[in-house]
């Protein structure tokens, strides 16, 4: 039976001696600290600037094929810059006019004219790789029946559609890509019959549509995610003043985090994506309220037994700050694996993530003990915790929820592992990757353009393949375009241009953009012309769709094996057991393939998404297994702490008491902030947040206070085994 809450009392772990940085954070001087920390912030930020831009996340592992042949494409006349499409259609469906087509000419030379410094003539009337061919007469000359130049407007072979190319600089990106974009729409629709309905897509138009969707989306992001995780505060707290402490310091810690992040990345070389600023001001903000959660309610323990405030904090953080700093360390550490990544905007978040949560850390060690100490005990008012308070240990719903648990775990654990299961079984049937115009989950032009060119021309002319290979002599030549012609799935291919030694071959596929067979017809391109020893290499929108999965696929399995095995070794680290580490992992395995599963038939079924994005899965784990590790630090530090003096399974009652309401709290906060990535344009951080969402409430809810519970009162001893800790003289155990 368990020990009475007199005996229990009696035998509370007494408080230890802070050590001297937390007197110095808590003591009657923080008001400088906190100053100074402020001054010290502001400079950081004044000086350096943000470096996070609006531009699209870069996918592409810079030595696939695809990757090379881009960057072959700069040394071809016309290779600087990249077409975007104008399509236009009548919106009655009918025929278009010949005075229609000369309204689109006179809208291409418009849009010629917008920013001659940024919108470029084509250097020869070669078309670019992302021209639809259908629809230019045989011998090559100008669809519009001028001598030379490019084709002014390209009917399509229906003569319901017509397109017109207009190239833009690739050194554009970010803002400045999106501000030329729409200038370009507005100049094309600009004096427009009234009749046509004209969308501008291409590459260039994707991009600019990404990096307008996320102008303004980080000031988004950051008051949707300060005001969900106030309120979640407010609640936890049930006062009208603590919130705003932790609030205002971890919202400082995620304004210096994005600047220190940025600057770091921006110095070795990375570029800093729109979705990688906000996926680390969620974990900021997240982890550094959980931070902040864990040393207030610690402050509040200390408060029931310390009449002297700046003492009981100093007690409180120099208790809780083990378990912070080894959550922290475990986050970051699994963070630094994403640099073995091949994906370019998988390495960058791992780099802005780790440097992120560093900052997180320090600022919330120093400043949040500092404005706890300035403010005093009135803080929590109305509800002061006072010297001689009841002990939560041996009280209240966490308590009873424990003893239950430790008494039944068998029971406990028959009715909670089916859940995960049953959450696991929508893995089952996964569809992964999403197409070029499945990225939005907002309307894009770009997409509705593309879907236009998709109706009116043939399948492959949307978005042609470049073959770019060593011809130095006639025979070489055709040596290549007999092999590709010949290559199944191939429809057409031929020259369009030639650099040196080089040549670029336009190959139109006969299978639907980004489809399976488009992969397939690419895969067997590449296999067939390495022989050739002509050095080609495909590239293209389809090629590179299908090497950012593959390199997504890679990632997947390199870097999951390696995030479980930095958790592992921290916790072998943390916990000096032998069995206890290898439990604890695959609990959090279990709620992180449970979240995956549950999250996909969401993101399918009621969401409607037509798949899962391929770096999803990836990220999931990343953040399950890492943060979900931080509330088992949280729990089985403290486990660890009072089974010393009570016994291993006394030891989990109190712990799970005493860490129930800040674990849940915590929990509900960092899935609100990852639930708040769907303020975000991109479907791909949509379905990030549904995922770790769930799976967050799954580890908070039955991972922390049941499975694991379960699991100790089964092992006993053994959980700790070689070094359990030996519980106090007089103290008994859970029978």
């Amino acid at each position: 039976m368990i020990s009475t809450p007199e005996a229990t009392a009696r035998s509370e772990t007494p408080s230890v001696t802070p050590a001297a940085w937390t007197r110095t954070v808590s003591g009657r001087r923080a008001w400088l600290v906190l100053l100074l920390l402020v001054l010290v912030a502001g400079a950081v930020m004044g000086l350096a600037g943000s470096a996070t831009t609006s531009q699209a996340p870069d996918n592409l592992p810079p030595d696939s094929q695809s990757a090379r042949a881009a960057a072959q494409l700069a040394t071809f006349p016309g290779g600087d810059s990249a077409p975007v499409i104008a399509v236009a259609t009548r919106s009655d469906g009918g025929r278009l006019t010949g005075a229609d087509l000369a309204a689109l000419a006179q809208a291409r030379e418009r849009m010629l004219a917008v920013d001659r410094g940024d919108v470029t003539q084509p250097t020869s009337g070669q078309p670019t790789s992302e021209q639809p061919t259908t629809g230019r007469p045989a011998d090559g000359r100008p669809a519009d029946g001028r001598s030379g130049g490019p084709p002014a407007a390209v009917p399509s072979p229906d003569g319901l559609a017509a397109t017109i190319l207009v190239p833009v600089s690739t050194d554009l990106s970010g803002a400045a890509l999106a501000d030329t974009v729409a200038q370009l729409r507005a100049a094309g629709r600009d004096g427009l019959p009234a009749g046509l309905t004209f969308q501008v897509t291409g590459g260039p138009a994707f991009g600019a549509d990404i990096a307008g969707a996320f102008s303004g989306a980080d000031v988004r992001l950051l008051i949707v995610t300060a005001l969900v995780v106030a309120v979640l505060l407010l609640l936890t707290y049930r006062s009208p003043i603590l919130w705003m402490v932790p609030l205002l310091v971890v919202a400082l810690a995620d304004r210096l985090a994005t600047v220190i992040a940025g600057q770091v990345a921006t110095a070795l070389g990375f570029v800093v994506d729109g979705s990688t600023g906000g996926i680390t001001s969620v974990l900021v903000f997240g982890a550094g309220t959980n931070y902040a959660l864990l040393i207030v309610s610690r402050y509040r323990e200390e408060l029931r037994r310390e009449p002297d405030h700046r003492l009981a904090l100093a007690r409180a953080v120099h208790a809780a700050a083990p378990a912070v700093l080894a959550s922290n360390v475990t986050v970051v550490l699994a963070l630094l694996t994403l640099l073995l990544a091949v994906l370019p905007n998988t390495r960058v978040l791992g780099l802005c993530a780790a440097v992120g949560l560093l900052v997180a850390l320090v600022t919330v060690l120093i400043g949040l003990p500092a404005a706890l100490s300035v403010c005093g005990r009135r803080l929590f008012w109305p509800f002061v915790p006072k010297v001689g308070d009841p002990d939560p240990s041996v009280r209240g719903a966490w308590h009873s929820l424990a003893t239950w648990v430790v008494r039944r775990p068998w029971r406990a654990l028959t009715l909670t592992v089916p859940v995960l299961a049953l959450c696991s079984a929508g893995l089952i049937g996964m569809q992964v990757g999403l197409e070029r115009t499945q990225q939005f989950r907002v309307q894009a032009e770009s997409v509705a353009g593309f879907e236009t060119l998709r109706q009116h021309l043939p399948a492959g002319s949307v978005t042609p393949t470049t073959v770019i290979a060593r011809t130095p002599t006639t025979q070489s030549l055709q040596q290549v375009q007999s092999v590709i012609a010949t290559t199944p799935g191939v429809e057409s291919v031929r020259t369009v241009g030639r650099s040196g030694e080089l040549s670029r071959q336009q190959v139109v596929l006969d299978a639907e953009p980004a489809s399976e067979a488009a992969f397939a017809t690419i895969t067997s391109l590449r296999e067939r012309l390495a022989p050739t020893g002509t050095d080609a290499l495909v590239g293209g929108a389809d090629a590179e769709q299908l090497d950012s999965r593959t390199g997504a696929e890679r990632d997947l399995r390199l870097v999951v094996p390696l995030i479980l095995g930095v958790v592992l070794a921290v916790l072998f680290v943390l916990l000096r057991a032998a069995w206890a580490p290898l439990l604890l992992i695959a609990a959090t395995m279990a709620s992180t393939i449970a979240a995956l599963g549950a999250g996909t038939w969401l993101s399918t079924h009621l969401f409607g998404f037509p798949a899962i994005d391929v770096s999803v899965p990836l990220f999931a784990v990343l953040f399950l297994v890492a943060l979900g590790v931080d509330y088992t630090i949280f729990l089985v530090i403290r486990a660890r702490e009072e089974a010393a003096a009570h016994g291993t399974r006394p030891g989990m009652v109190r712990a799970v008491a005493l860490t129930g309401g800040v674990i849940t709290s915590a929990g509900v906060v960092l899935a609100a902030v990852f639930a708040v990535l769907g303020v975000l344009p991109l479907i791909t951080l949509t379905q990030l947040g549904i995922v770790v969402g769930i799976g967050i409430l799954l580890d908070t809810f039955l991972v922390r206070t049941i499975v694991v519970p379960a699991i100790v009162s089964v092992m006993g001893d053994r959980f700790w085994w070689p070094t359990a800790p030996a519980p106090a003289h007089g103290s008994t155990r859970l029978g």
